[in-house]
Formats: C-alpha cells, sequence, structure tokens
C-alpha cells in the first residue's frame, strides 16, 4: 500500500494548490494584489486546476475591461461564460477569500505558480524530445536546436505560443502608436545612423529581418559594422556580430579604421604616420567600451548561429545581430540543393528574430544577371540562389555605388545609393548616403567633395 502511494506522488506533477488559491483569493480583496499577479502571471497556463484556469481568465477580462475583480464581478463573469458550476459556484470563491487574511504575499504566491507551472512544461518538453531521440528519424543538430529552443523559451519566461484574446493585443498596438505619434517621425527602431534611411523605415525594429544585399566591392560589410558600430556606441544597444567571411582582426582592424578616421591601408601596411596614433589609442578605448561581440567561426550552421545567439541573448542580452554573410552559412544536411538550404537558413533567421524578440541583419550577394544589364542597379529578381530571401525579409536595402562600374565617375566616388527595395510596414524608396573608402565609413549624404578624404 505505502508503495503504490509513494509511485502516485512520483507521478503527480509539480503544482500547489494552495499557492493557486492565495492568488485568486488575494485578486479579490485588493485591486493592486490583482494588478501584480495578473503582471506576473499574464496568462491561465500556468494554473494546474481546471477551475482555477477558468477563475483567472475571467479575472483578467475584467482587468482588460478596467472593471473591478471581486467575488460578484467574478461570478458574473463566469456565468457569461457558462462556467460557473464547473468552477465550484459563487460558494468556492468565496471559500477562496475566506482562505487568504491579506493580499501582502500576492507576488509570492504568484512566483510559486508561475514555477511549478513551469516545471510541468519541461516535464512536458522533457518527454516530447525524449520520444524524438528514440524515434532517432531526424538528424541530432536538429532535434539538439529543437531542445536548446524549448529550454530557452522556458528559461525566457516566455508565452508567446500561447493564444491570447485580440483586446490586449490592441491595448499594445494603441500604446505603441502613441509612443510612436509622440515622437513625430523619430526613430522608433535601432537607428542605422544614416539619417535618411532612418527616416524612411523608423529604424530597425524587434522581429524583423533586414537584408542588406549588393555586389562584392559595394561595402556591404562597412555599412554591416557602420550600423553595428552606431548601435552599440551610440544606442547602447548590446551588439553581435557572426562574420564568416572576415577574422575577428580584420574586423577589429575595419572597426579602428572607421572610428579614428585613420587610412586602412597605410595602417595595414605599417606606413601610418606615427602622430595619428593616438587618435587609434582613443578609438580603441571607446570600442573596448562598447557591447560589441564578435563570433569569426567560418562555415558555421544555422543550428550553430542560433544556439550561440541564444546564449548571447541569456547572458549579454543582445538587442541586435548582424550575420556576415548569408550564402556562407551552412543549413541542415537533409537540404535537396542549394536553393532550398537557403530557403531553410532565411526562414531561421527570421524564426530567431521573433524568438529573441531582436532585429537581425543578414548581409547578402547578389546574382550575377546584375553585370550583364545596361542598368546596374539591383531589383529584387537579382537576389541571389533563393526567392525565400525576398519573401522572409521584413526589410531589404540595395547596395549600390555607380564607381566600382566607372571608375571614370569621380564625381560619384563618394556616392552610395540605399535602396529600400521592401519594406513591409512601410514605403520603398531610394537615400543616398556617403561612402568614404579610406575608411570604410558611411555617413550622412554630403556632396563627395565636401566628404574628407574620398580620394
Amino acid at each position: 500500500m505505502a508503495e503504490n502511494k509513494t509511485e502516485k506522488n512520483i507521478n503527480l506533477q509539480p503544482q500547489s494548490l494552495e499557492a493557486e488559491e492565495a492568488v485568486l483569493g488575494a485578486m479579490m480583496i485588493d485591486d493592486a494584489a490583482a494588478n501584480k499577479a495578473i503582471g506576473l502571471l499574464k496568462s491561465s497556463h500556468y494554473f494546474y486546476k481546471e477551475a482555477h484556469k477558468k477563475i483567472f481568465e475571467a479575472m483578467l477580462i475584467l482587468s482588460e475591461e478596467s472593471n473591478p475583480i471581486d467575488t460578484v464581478s467574478v461570478s458574473n463573469e463566469l456565468k457569461k461564460k457558462k462556467s460557473l458550476k464547473s468552477v465550484g459556484g459563487l460558494y468556492y470563491l468565496t471559500g477562496l477569500v475566506d482562505k487568504v487574511p491579506t493580499a501582502a504575499n500576492i507576488e509570492t504566491y504568484a512566483s510559486i505558480v508561475k514555477e511549478k507551472g513551469i516545471l510541468r512544461d519541461l516535464i512536458s518538453a522533457s518527454h516530447y524530445m525524449s520520444k524524438k531521440a528514440f524515434e532517432s528519424g531526424e538528424d541530432v543538430a536538429t532535434i539538439l536546436d529543437e531542445a536548446e529552443q524549448s529550454i530557452f523559451s522556458l528559461t525566457q519566461q516566455k508565452d508567446n505560443k500561447l493564444f491570447q484574446h485580440i483586446q490586449p493585443i490592441l491595448t499594445q498596438a494603441i500604446q505603441n502608436l502613441e509612443k510612436m505619434q509622440s515622437k513625430k517621425g523619430a526613430v522608433v527602431g535601432i537607428p542605422s545612423g544614416i539619417i535618411d534611411l532612418d527616416n524612411v523605415t523608423a529604424g530597425f525594429r524587434k522581429s524583423d529581418l533586414i537584408v542588406i544585399a549588393g555586389r562584392p566591392s559595394m561595402g556591404k560589410t562597412a555599412l554591416a559594422l557602420s550600423i553595428a558600430r552606431n548601435a552599440a556606441l551610440e544606442s547602447k544597444v548590446p551588439t553581435a556580430i557572426f562574420s564568416l567571411e572576415m577574422s575577428s582582426d580584420q574586423l577589429a582592424q575595419r572597426l579602428l579604421s572607421s572610428e579614428a578616421r585613420i587610412d586602412g591601408q597605410k595602417a595595414r601596411t605599417g606606413r601610418l604616420q606615427t602622430a595619428r596614433w593616438k587618435d587609434v589609442v582613443i578609438a580603441s578605448g571607446k570600442l573596448a567600451d562598447a557591447p560589441l561581440f564578435i563570433d569569426d567561426t567560418a562555415a558555421l550552421s544555422i543550428l550553430d548561429l542560433r544556439s550561440r545567439a541564444r546564449r548571447l541573448k541569456r547572458e549579454e542580452n543582445i538587442g541586435l545581430l548582424v550575420v556576415d554573410y548569408l550564402q556562407l552559412m551552412q543549413g541542415p544536411r537533409r537540404s535537396e540543393n542549394r536553393q532550398q538550404e537557403i530557403s531553410y537558413i532565411t526562414q531561421s533567421l527570421k524564426a530567431l528574430a521573433k524568438e529573441l524578440d531582436i532585429p537581425v541583419i543578414a548581409l547578402s550577394q547578389l546574382s550575377r544577371a546584375v553585370e550583364s544589364r545596361t542598368n546596374k542597379r539591383p531589383v529584387l529578381s537579382d537576389l541571389r540562389e533563393s526567392g525565400a530571401i525576398e519573401q522572409d525579409a521584413d526589410l531589404v536595402i540595395f547596395l549600390y555605388r555607380p564607381f566600382v562600374y566607372d571608375d571614370k565617375k569621380v564625381e560619384e566616388k563618394g556616392l552610395a545609393y540605399l535602396i529600400v527595395a521592401k519594406q513591409r510596414s512601410g514605403p520603398t524608396r531610394t537615400v543616398k548616403a556617403t561612402f568614404i573608402d579610406t575608411y570604410a565609413r558611411f555617413e550622412n549624404y554630403t556632396d563627395w567633395s565636401e566628404s574628407e578624404n574620398v580620394s
């Protein structure tokens, strides 16, 4: 008999009915306590007992409608949902209130409820992953990635996979619109540092996949570094750069050249003037204090990148991620062709942007078809190897510098066009920027002759 009782206790999922009762009771005797509990829990998902789920859902509706939360209002809401009888009636609600002498410990009770719910989710995820591992039908790396994603979502205490009623979503949307209205056209996302571009995009927004594409030698990496530098130094946004093409040393040299405004070629060949070393030291100090993280692993797989990005989010709370560049990444082994592989990679990057709730910038090559045309300006169909890049990206920016194709046009040497070819939440437009080749640096547009050292 004792054995059966022990086995039953082992099989019982983590829960605390006492804490659940205390939360619900406290919410019905104190409005401030109710707001605290709703802020902590946000969803009925964390409650174990079905009756408690229904009661909390009724409370959420009352809160959304700015109605008081007490035994009378909760019972009326449950009546509307035809759930009052199933939860135990008004008698059960008043019993919950009677069990709680004070609402002072509401946050402690709510934390217990949430922790028990997360533990149950962890058990469910573990069972699911164990089943996947035993079946052995998928690639090991894919199973590991899925397992890590499940655990990451739990550690971040995210409930984005749960259904939500439209009302709180609309409330948040209106608040965001009001915030943007109060800024009157100001940048609401992460600024690129190029004013004309930010005026079109309003900055890089959370959960967006931004693709910056161009032919070789256009300056894609320089533009990405300019954006990353601006985010980390000016906006204080922790930024991660995954460089599959250049080493961390090469990136550091470029950043120093750009920040110190020194001739990168002279620095690399040991011909930098002694007087300029002071500028290098100052630039190094500024960059060293910036929340900037670099991973220069070559041939990085999308699964490895996602794993490392999650770790950076967890440990450093990164707010921007840059990938240089998309076509150098490896997809899953099961891909039948390169087009399918690129499609998987872009879908994964978009999913990662949503999962981490940050903008992800991916650099991309363009097809050689551009070279065979008289008009070299890129169009969406030039995106190399996959239409999925165009489909998955929220924002596509083409980088085009006429001087690359015609070096006789000296008057256009410092001119760069940033072509916003796709913007899911805004207009398409072309803006100008100044590219200072000597520093590998992008700046706000001025007439090339006014830009220093463009030659």
